[in-house]
C-alpha cells in the first residue's frame, strides 16, 4: 500500500496527524461551528487509513489525539506552560488503539461488510475513549465531542434519550461514513446507508422522545461581581449587586464559585451581612465558600445556602476536584508542576455525597461546582433524588479572554436536555447562563465583560426523561460492539492460522470446466 503523496515522510505524517486532530475544536465555543463537527474527523480518518502499517496507524492515532487535547486545553498554556503538552500527549495516547483500530477496518479497499463494521465500531471505540477519559483523575470529559452539538435542538431531544453518550456516537458515525464516501467508492451503499440510518434515529428521537412536561416558573437571579481584586472587594461587590434585587419576588438568589472567601462561622460578620441581603430581597441566597473549614481540617470548596436567618444548614461539598487547579494527583511524583506553572499550591478536600436542597418557597435544587456540570452522572442523581432545578457555580476568571468561559456556560445545555431539568450557570466573572428543561436558553448570557446581578424567569418541568431513566445504555451498548467485534476478529484469526498450518477443513475445489465454459461432467 502506498501513501498519499505529501504523507510519506514520518515527520510531515505525525504533524498532519496532530493538525487534523485539532480540527474538530473548531466546533465547540468560541468558534461554535456545530455542524463542522460531522466532517471535522473525516482528514483525520483518511491519513490513517493510508498509514503504510498498523504500528504507524497506532502512532498517527495517539498524535491526532495530541493535537486534540492540546487545542481543546489550549487555554490552559498560560497557567501549566510545558506541563500542558504532558497531559495532552499522556491523554493523546488513549487514541491510539482507535488509530489501529480505523486501519484494520478501512485500510486499502475494504469490501462493504468491513465498512459497514466500521460504521459501528470505530464510533464505539471513540466512545470507549471519552468513557476512560471521563474520570475525573484525567481532566474529566471537558470537550466530549457530542457536546458541540450544545445549540442544536434535534440533538439536544437526543440528547434526552442518550445523552452526550448517543450524540459523540452518532457524529463519529457520520464522519466514518463521509471519509468511506470520500475515499472508498466501492462501498458507498454501507456509508449513504450509515447517514440514512444516522438521520433515521434522528426523526424517530424527535417525534417519539417524551418531552418536558413545563408545569411552572420560578424566578432565580444570578450574581456576576466581574473581576475584582481580593475576596473582600469581589463580597462587597456581590453585597451592592445583591442589593438591587429587592422586590423582584425572586425564589432564589445564586452566586458563583468562591464567592466568599471565608469560612462563615469563623466570620459570623459575613453571614450576618448575607442573612441581611436575603431579608431584604425576600430570597434564600446560595453562595459558594471557598476556605479552610472550622469543623475540620483542610480547604473546602461548599455550595452554603444562607436565609434569612443566617446559614440554614444546606452544604454541599465539591467531591469532583480539577486536576492540578484544586489539587495535584501523586504530588510527591508531580509537585514540580506548582514551580513550572499555577498549580495547587495546596490540595482542596473532597465532600461525600451529593446534596438536594429545600428552599424558600419549597423549591428543590441540585448544586453543582465548576466543572462538575461536565459530569452527566451527576446532573442525572441530583434529578433521581428530587431536583427540580440544577446549578453550577463556577468561576473561570483565571482563563477571562479563552474560549474556556463559553466552553463551560454550553455544557449546562446538555445537562438540562438530558435531565429534563433547567439548568442555571452561575460564575464570578463570566459566562453565566440560563437554560430550560429542553436545553433551549432562558434569557441572554452573561458576558465576561459584565458586572451585574440578572432575573431569570426559569420554566420547571416534571416527568422523566430516557436517559435519566435507563442511564449511559450508549456507552455500554459500545462496549458490547467492541467485545463482539473483537471476539469475531480472533475467531477469524484462528481459523486463517489452521488454514496456513494446514490444521483446517481443506479449501473446497471449484468443478472443472470444459473449453466451452460449461462444468466438466463426470465420466460415466
Amino acid at each position: 500500500m502506498t501513501t498519499p503523496e505529501g504523507t510519506a515522510s514520518p515527520w510531515r505524517r505525525g504533524l498532519g496527524a496532530a493538525a487534523a486532530g485539532a480540527l474538530p475544536v473548531l466546533a465547540f465555543p468560541g468558534p461554535a461551528l456545530w455542524w463542522f463537527a460531522y466532517v471535522a474527523l473525516v482528514p483525520w480518518l483518511l491519513l490513517v487509513r493510508t498509514a503504510p502499517t498498523a504500528r504507524r496507524a497506532a502512532y498517527d492515532g495517539w498524535l491526532g489525539g495530541l493535537g486534540y487535547m492540546l487545542a481543546l486545553h489550549h487555554w490552559l498554556l498560560p497557567n501549566l506552560h510545558v506541563f500542558t503538552f504532558v497531559i495532552a500527549a499522556l491523554l493523546g495516547a488513549l487514541w491510539a488503539p482507535w488509530g489501529w483500530l480505523v486501519h484494520r477496518l478501512l485500510a486499502g479497499a475494504p469490501p462493504a461488510r468491513r465498512v459497514a463494521a466500521a460504521l459501528l465500531v470505530v464510533p464505539s471505540g471513540w466512545l470507549a475513549i471519552e468513557l476512560v477519559r471521563s474520570w475525573q483523575g484525567l481532566g474529566g470529559p471537558w470537550g466530549l465531542l457530542g457536546s458541540s452539538q450544545w445549540q442544536v435542538e434535534a440533538a439536544l431531544r437526543l440528547a434526552s434519550v442518550g445523552g452526550v453518550w448517543l450524540l459523540s456516537f452518532l457524529v463519529v458515525a457520520v464522519n466514518v461514513a463521509v471519509a468511506v464516501l470520500v475515499a472508498v467508492r466501492r462501498a458507498r451503499v454501507p456509508a449513504v446507508a450509515g447517514l440514512v440510518a444516522t438521520a433515521t434515529v434522528t426523526s424517530a428521537a424527535w417525534v417519539w422522545s417524551p418531552r418536558p412536561d413545563v408545569d411552572g416558573r420560578v424566578r432565580i437571579a444570578v450574581v456576576q461581581p466581574g473581576v475584582t481584586d481580593g475576596p473582600e472587594n469581589r463580597f462587597t461587590r456581590e453585597e451592592t449587586l445583591t442589593r438591587r434585587l429587592a422586590d423582584q419576588d425572586l425564589d432564589l438568589i445564586v452566586w458563583g464559585e468562591s464567592s466568599v472567601g471565608y469560612d462563615l462561622v469563623e466570620r459570623p460578620d459575613l453571614a450576618d451581612r448575607i442573612a441581611a441581603l436575603s431579608r431584604a430581597t425576600g430570597a434564600d441566597i446560595l453562595v459558594n465558600v471557598d476556605a479552610h473549614r472550622s469543623d475540620r481540617p483542610g480547604i473546602y470548596k461548599s455550595s452554603v445556602l444562607v436565609g434569612p436567618d443566617g446559614p440554614t444548614g444546606d452544604r454541599y461539598d465539591k467531591m469532583r476536584l480539577v486536576p492540578f487547579g484544586e489539587y495535584v494527583p501523586a504530588r510527591s511524583l508531580l509537585g514540580w508542576a506548582t514551580s513550572v506553572g499555577e498549580a495547587a499550591g495546596e490540595d482542596r478536600r473532597r465532600g461525600t455525597e451529593q446534596v438536594v436542597m429545600d428552599v424558600g418557597k419549597g423549591l428543590r435544587v441540585g448544586p453543582m461546582v465548576c466543572f462538575e456540570s461536565a459530569f452527566p452522572d451527576m446532573s442525572r442523581h441530583l434529578v433521581d433524588e428530587g431536583a427540580e432545578v440544577l446549578l453550577a457555580q463556577s468561576a473561570t476568571s483565571t482563563f477571562q479572554q479563552s474560549w474556556a468561559p463559553e466552553q463551560h456556560a454550553s455544557l449546562a445545555a446538555l445537562r438540562a436536555a438530558e435531565t429534563g431539568r433547567p439548568m442555571v450557570h452561575a460564575t464570578l466573572t463570566g459566562v453565566s447562563a440560563v437554560y430550560g428543561p429542553s436545553g433551549e436558553r432562558v434569557g441572554s448570557w452573561l458576558g465576561t465583560d459584565e458586572s451585574t446581578s440578572a432575573v431569570y424567569d426559569v420554566p420547571t418541568a416534571s416527568g422523566t426523561t430516557p436517559y435519566v431513566r435507563f442511564g449511559d445504555w450508549p456507552v455500554h451498548a459500545a462496549l458490547l460492539v467492541l467485545v463482539v467485534w473483537g471476539a469475531f476478529e480472533g475467531l477469524r484469526t484462528v481459523r486463517a492460522r489452521g488454514d496456513r498450518d494446514g490444521s483446517g477443513p481443506p479449501p473446497p475445489v471449484r468443478p472443472a470446466r470444459t473449453y466451452r465454459g460449461s462444468r466438466a461432467r463426470p465420466v460415466r
